[in-house]
């Protein structure tokens, strides 16, 4: 039996849900262990892939400070026992850690029993947990390092289907990730109009907490776009789409080389380590992405003529070269064909 662990946003659960597919499709179901934190609950809490879903009270310790950093110390490695009894009552031989705060119980736990521990790291910086437990793992998988156990980054098979040759800017999708972004909000609010004029149709996803407002916006100017939440069907949205205006959270990245489409990465400037800045920037400098600081002045006429002026055809087919199908199934392999000598606790 396999724990899948770690979480709190969706760019780690995407990679726990791509496992937990894999995994599905041998006839396996692993258990889930998580936070009560986060976005956890919400994606897997009712997920009949698993065979059971644990969710902890687990929290960061980055931001933490004295008597809050040593009670959140506490609380990680008192759920780390916890572990432990779910690790003996599931039998539990592997466990796959995607980062994130939600992943430390379970991965300390892992430790404490001699189960062997795989981590993957989804972006270019590595985490701190990440870093922390890297020279304890067993096998340490990531897409940007070549010291790690390379692999194509775990994406969703429906995002290869999509693939196609983008050749003419016809629709614009602005993406905000699982939590939405304002600055790409407003950006949208100040470019919609000149893309409207141009024939350019839209799709955005607002995230929910703006969601009415974008949607209002659009109402008022009498343009017709496309204007949604949040979905975690976005690759029928993407199928649309022939340039995406982004956030660089590394799923996001990978889903749009997957597909295909060229994009306009905008940064979240208070990621950890700016880590989503180190991401884009590996398309950047291969000439297959745009970036633009969230700090930087923007001319939306300018910005626009910037997008108009890319070879989109040529930059479509070099970001198909940047990822292949089959990365979980490598990672899964590789868990698999582990031959395990520690007794398990």
């Amino acid at each position: 039996m396999i724990a899948i662990t770690g979480g709190g946003t969706g760019g780690h659960l995407v990679i726990a849900k791509a496992i937990k597919e894999e995994l599905n499709r041998r006839g396996i179901k692993p258990i889930y262990i998580g936070s009560t934190a986060g976005q956890d609950k919400s994606w897997f809490e009712h997920d009949t892939g698993f065979e059971k879903t644990y969710f902890l009270k687990s929290q960061g310790v980055v931001n933490k400070k004295g008597l809050h950093k040593l009670l959140t110390l506490f609380s990680i490695f008192r759920s780390a026992f916890t572990c432990k009894t779910l690790f003996k009552k599931h039998q539990i031989k592997y466990v796959f850690s995607v980062g994130g705060y939600s992943a430390a119980p379970a991965s300390f736990g892992a430790l404490l029993c001699g189960i062997p521990l795989y981590i993957h790291e989804q972006n270019a910086i590595q985490g701190k947990l990440n870093t922390l437990l890297r020279p304890f793992s067993k096998a340490f998988f990531s897409s940007y390092d070549e010291k790690a156990i390379y692999t194509s980054y775990p994406v969703s098979e429906a995002f290869f289907a999509i693939r196609r040759e983008r050749m003419h800017l016809k629709t614009i999708i602005f993406l905000g990730g699982s939590q939405g972004a304002s600055f790409i909000n407003a950006l949208a609010q100040k470019i919609a109009p000149l893309l409207h004029r141009e024939g350019i149709a839209i799709i955005h996803q607002t995230g929910k907490k703006e969601f009415e407002a974008m949607k209002k916006f659009y109402d008022k100017e009498d343009i017709p776009a496309d204007v949604f939440d949040f979905s975690k069907e976005i690759s029928t949205k993407l199928a649309l789409a022939d340039f995406a205006i982004s956030r660089s959270g590394a799923s996001t990245l990978w889903e749009l080389c997957a597909a295909g489409v060229p994009a306009l990465f905008i940064p979240f400037p208070h990621a950890a380590a700016n880590h989503q800045y180190f991401n884009a920037k590996m398309l950047a400098d291969q000439k297959l992405a745009l970036i633009l600081q969230q700090s930087s002045t923007i001319e939306p006429i300018t910005l626009l003529e910037q997008i108009k002026q890319l070879d989109l055809k040529s930059i479509s087919n070099n970001l198909a070269h940047m990822i292949q199908e089959g990365g979980a199934r490598e990672i899964v392999n590789t868990i698999l064909q582990t031959q395990k000598k520690e007794k398990p606790c």
